[in-house]
């Protein structure tokens, strides 16, 4: 069993799994809690924001932690899975220390916080001891000079700010998987949020909003500029999409919407027009589809992109053109380990399974899932009654239909 480095770093700890003796993980790490009362003596760092399945968010002590190393943080394993709330006594080093404009005291030089180290003192308390800062770009260079000093010498740790920035905090976020970085976003301070939604790009925040709560969609979408709230509608998957602007208000739902580019807002208008909780409204009109004279090869070539979700990714649509939704002639799928099968220069006309009944647009979330359950399938087609496609439901949109509402900020296991 490796120890405990000297000091840690707390932009590193920021997604470790945690786990318990048995070398089972029970949760993941998402900020650190210290109790900040003054510049001069090292912060106590009082334990761990670490989320468990099911995005609850929960408090592990420090004096629960075991040790740390390069890739784990290992407790005891008796957490207490009460939700995290946090105190006005307490900060966040993630959420609210990163970015805050400081002044290291020996030098009178300026700059932003980018990182802060924690380590064990002589009472084996943790206490936070290095700030990590970095100077305003100068000139042609790309980043700031960096400086690692002790927390005595720097001046501004304790001040709150109104206008903190978020460049470090969304560099950190950036590191995550879309689903993290909700969760982190989710609990921010509101004006920590505000300040991060300013600064993501576009498609970044598109895919953060995909994995909130409606609620929390909805009132981010609402503090954006109409043009900028359109733009990010276009980054959305048009499912997605559709589903929050069903939650606005009309007038406003109409506003984005001839903002919208007319191809993206025509997928959007065509989702809504279905009947809630049915295939219409739960599918993608996006899959990944090709002609019939399409090779095995132009198919590996397509499901390979990493924007495709792995369900989206296991089945290939062939249609007579035109190719987009609602295409021509609807033939049949191909599935991708059919297709690994396969010589890569056939024809994946060849490879084409027809003998499964298509779902229609108006099929219930219940036919659904009986569908995708009695055919092992992660995606199937959804097909008109002239039989052209209209786009593909995958497991991932049944499930966020069928799981109940607030399902992401509710635990639904004890780790």
């Amino acid at each position: 069993m490796s120890t405990t480095p000297a000091r840690v770093y707390a932009a590193r700890l920021v997604g470790l799994p945690i786990f318990d003796p048995q070398g089972d993980q029970v949760a993941k790490v998402r900020d650190l809690v210290a109790a900040v009362r003054s510049e001069v003596s090292q912060p106590r760092v009082l334990g761990m924001v670490a989320e468990v399945f099911g995005r609850r968010r929960i408090f592990v002590p420090m004096t629960r932690v075991t040790h740390i190393d390069a890739g784990s943080v290992y407790t005891t394993g008796l957490l207490n899975m009460r939700r995290f709330e946090q105190r006005s006594t307490e900060t966040l080093v993630i959420g609210e220390m990163l970015d805050r404009d400081v002044t290291i005291t020996s030098s009178g030089v300026r700059g932003t916080v980018y990182d802060v180290a924690m380590e064990q003192a002589r009472n084996r308390d943790w206490v936070l001891s290095r700030v990590a800062v970095q100077e305003p770009t100068k000139g042609l260079r790309r980043r700031g000079q960096t400086h690692v000093v002790e927390w005595r010498d720097v001046d501004g740790l304790t001040r709150r700010e109104e206008t903190q920035g978020a460049t470090h905090l969304v560099h950190a976020l950036n590191e995550m998987r879309p689903a993290d970085a909700a969760s982190m976003i989710h609990d921010l301070p509101p004006e920590r949020r505000t300040a991060v939604v300013a600064a993501l790009d576009d498609e970044r925040l598109a895919d953060v909003l995909e994995e909130l709560p409606d609620e929390d969609q909805v009132e981010i979408l609402s503090h954006l500029d109409t043009e900028r709230a359109a733009d990010v509608l276009e980054e959305m998957s048009a499912d997605d999409a559709a589903d929050l602007i069903a939650d606005l208000s009309p007038e406003t739902a109409q506003v984005l919407l001839d903002l919208m580019e007319p191809a993206e807002a025509e997928d959007v208008r065509r989702l809504m027009s279905y009947v809630e909780n049915t295939a219409g409204a739960m599918m993608t009109p996006e899959p990944v589809i090709l002609g019939p004279d399409a090779t095995i090869a132009d198919a590996l070539a397509h499901v390979r992109n990493p924007e495709l979700t792995p369900a989206l990714a296991a089945l290939v649509y062939v249609c007579r053109p035109p190719l987009e939704t609602p295409t021509g002639r609807f033939l049949g799928v191909a599935h991708i380990q059919r297709l690994l099968r396969e010589p890569p220069s056939t024809l994946v006309a060849g490879a084409l399974d027809d003998s499964m009944e298509n779902l229609k647009p108006a099929a219930t979330i219940d036919q659904v899932a009986a569908h995708l359950a009695t055919y092992n399938l992660v995606a199937a087609p959804v097909v008109d009654e002239n039989g052209h496609l209209l786009g593909a439901v995958t497991v991932d949109d049944l499930l966020d239909h069928m799981l109940p509402e607030g399902w992401r900020d509710r635990a639904v296991r004890r780790a």
